[in-house]
């Protein structure tokens, strides 16, 4: 007999001692071990309380796999997601541009055959109204500049030149190229011409 068995035949002996009811009446008896029946529910055995514990954490181990590929996917989707924004992202500005470029191209058309300069001017002005109206469509606003403060957040300073007048002085005097805003972020700073 290993030691193990011995140990565990000692420990049911010792039960099996504190357990045998002390001799009684055989009235009273009968009544006792019905009591006892009803009061002490049968405790599970330490291999049954580990079986239990066993089973409990695989199930929590599944759980726990399953949320983690759960998770591994819907990373998995963001990111690709957020690659096709990314590649496809300009899509739909780049679709509203095309009439812009097909004006464009009539325009182009019409200086090679025509020779009304005026219906020419006016066409080019169309066009370039047109554009400027899908620019605020999407947010897009020129940033004044000529006669305001310069501002460094704003401005590019391409040169200075000396101010026409004390008035003048650290102002912008001339927007060589327009700035352009979208919302509040600047897409493009104006360059400018400071008067020293």
């Amino acid at each position: 007999m290993s030691k193990k068995d011995k140990n565990k035949e000692m420990k049911q002996q010792r039960q099996a001692a504190v357990q045998e009811p002390v001799a009684a009446p055989e009235s009273q008896a009968e009544p006792v071990e019905h009591e006892q029946a009803e009061q002490a529910p049968a405790e599970p055995t330490p291999e049954e309380r580990i079986a239990e514990l066993e089973a409990a954490l695989e199930k929590e181990k599944k759980e726990y796999l399953f949320l983690m590929a759960d998770f591994d996917n819907f990373r998995k989707r963001t990111r690709q997601e957020k690659m096709d924004l990314l590649k496809n992202g300009a899509e739909g500005a780049m679709r509203e541009l095309l009439p812009v470029v097909d004006d464009f191209e009539r325009a182009l058309d019409s200086i090679a055959h025509s020779d009304d300069v005026d219906s020419l001017k006016e066409g080019v002005t169309l066009i370039y109204n047109k554009f400027v109206k899908y620019l605020e469509q999407q947010h897009v606003t020129v940033i004044e500049s000529t006669g305001k403060d310069f501002d460094a957040d704003l401005h590019e300073a391409v040169t200075m030149f000396p101010a026409p007048d004390e008035s003048m002085r650290g102002k912008v005097i001339d927007t060589p190229t327009k700035g352009y805003m979208i919302n509040d972020k600047v897409l493009r700073h104006a360059k400018v011409v400071v008067g020293q």
